[in-house]
């Protein structure tokens, strides 16, 4: 367990942005882990998680605590029965190689989240998603080191209290929790429609006629690097804003304006909107700000051209939500997690 003082976090984020950490650690099991948080405790330092760092962002000023690394690998078949197969990942395995690592043992699933930026410790935490599939719909359970009670806990699906984009590890229990590994239950079978419209259409366009999980991850990976750019060479968090979630009469509001707003139903009676969409309507695409930029390809995506500081990126992330409230009336929302002092 290596432990390194006063590391700058820009090269940990793909933002990046932001300021140093007075210490940072690698953990790369769950005794790692809880040693970390023992000796935290005693010097009573804060302690944040970080994954790949693709979907955080940082402050300027010192984070006068630990960034603990989560690296704990692993990829295990604990059981299987005709139809399905539990995999056990541990939460420091790189989320994309899990789903290609899914494919290559014929298990369906999570092929639609190929692409995916990130460690498989963090999809839980955001119910992370794409093209019709989340991590919901898989995840069995999880093994955390609890810091509230000291010990590594069980949490089974039910208990994360899933929603779009959320969960009870970045809402009302924030903090709480370190997640060691993850169980998905993935099944034994190929893809069947209907399938998200933009990858339907990426079926229809290209002519493909046989689709399997191959053919989905192959077609996601395109559209993705269509509408995503590479962090390596465009610095961004990926996809900055949440879309947007409206109540039934909200919807029939903006449709009487806007007959083509694209929208999509939720389970619980809400509508979801892309957010991408409002702000492209809102005349916001390839709109630059303090050093940053709305992205030309994808109206989600701030990308950072030469910001030099956090409060760059939260002023034109203020700009661009006034705008869209004071065009629609809706309060979009930052989809990143932040670390601040």
């Amino acid at each position: 367990m290596d432990v390194m003082t006063n590391i700058s976090l820009k090269q940990y984020t793909t933002m990046k942005l932001g300021g140093e950490t007075r210490y940072m650690a690698t953990a790369d099991s769950a005794g790692d882990v809880v040693s970390l948080y023992r000796n935290a405790r005693k010097e009573n330092l804060p302690i944040f998680v970080l994954g790949g760092g693709s979907n955080v962002i940082t402050h300027d000023e010192v984070f006068e605590g630990i960034v603990l690394l989560n690296k704990i690998k692993g990829f295990e078949v604990i059981s299987e029965t005709d139809e399905t197969t539990d995999v056990k990942i541990g939460a420091g395995e790189v989320w994309d190689e899990v789903v290609e690592k899914a494919i290559g043992l014929g298990l369906q699933g999570i092929e639609a989240m190929s692409g995916i930026p990130g460690t498989a410790g963090a999809a839980p935490v955001q119910n992370v998603g794409a093209y019709g599939q989340e991590i919901a719909d898989t995840l069995i359970s999880l093994e955390a080191y609890d810091s509230k009670t000291d010990t590594i806990v069980t949490i089974y699906a039910d208990e994360c209290d899933f929603s779009y984009r959320n969960s009870i590890f970045r809402d009302k229990e924030k903090g709480r929790y370190c997640i060691l590994n993850i169980t998905l239950r993935l099944n034994k079978a190929e893809p069947k429609p209907p399938y998200y419209a933009s990858l339907q259409r990426y079926i229809d366009e290209n002519d493909i006629r046989e689709v399997n999980l191959s053919v989905i991850r192959v077609a996601v990976l395109n559209i993705r690097s269509e509408k995503l750019p590479d962090p390596a060479e465009l610095p961004s968090a990926g996809s900055f804003f949440k879309n947007a979630l409206v109540e039934k009469w909200k919807l029939e509001e903006l449709q009487r304006e806007y007959s083509d707003i694209p929208n999509y139903a939720m389970s619980d009676g809400r509508y979801k909107i892309p957010t991408g969409w409002l702000i492209d309507k809102a005349g916001l695409r390839g709109y630059r700000s303090h050093g940053m930029r709305v992205y030309e390809k994808n109206a989600l995506v701030l990308v950072n051209d030469s910001a030099t500081g956090y409060d760059d990126l939260a002023a034109i992330r203020e700009e661009i939500v006034q705008i869209v409230f004071d065009k629609f009336g809706i309060k979009i929302e930052q989809e990143p997690l932040e670390l601040s002092r």
